[in-house]
């Protein structure tokens, strides 16, 4: 699976809990409070949720505490970047 980039995440923001209007996320949004994005506590409930039903990953509690999406993405970061290089590393010879 993909590390989860900036796109992804506003898409999920959207899917879980819409978007207002008067914000643009596809902007630099990267740090810009959740809270200026119009997304609650419960909005990155629901799509920390999501990201741990469709990523197949468990993500720490620093991820339903950010403030911004860097520091969320940052949160899952930390949990899939250990599995993706476990997915490249080669398998050393018996």
């Amino acid at each position: 699976m993909p590390l989860l980039e900036l796109c992804d995440l506003t898409r999920l923001l959207r899917e879980c809990a819409g978007e207002d209007e008067a914000v643009d996320l596809d902007g630099d949004v990267l740090d810009v409070s959740f809270y200026e994005l119009g997304y609650d506590s419960l909005a990155i409930l629901q799509v920390t949720g999501r990201i741990q039903r469709d990523y197949g990953i468990e993500l720490p509690e620093e991820a339903i505490g950010a403030e911004t999406p860097r520091e969320f993405l940052a949160a899952v970061h930390q949990v899939q970047a250990p599995q993706k290089l476990a997915e490249v590393r080669p398998i050393a010879a018996a």
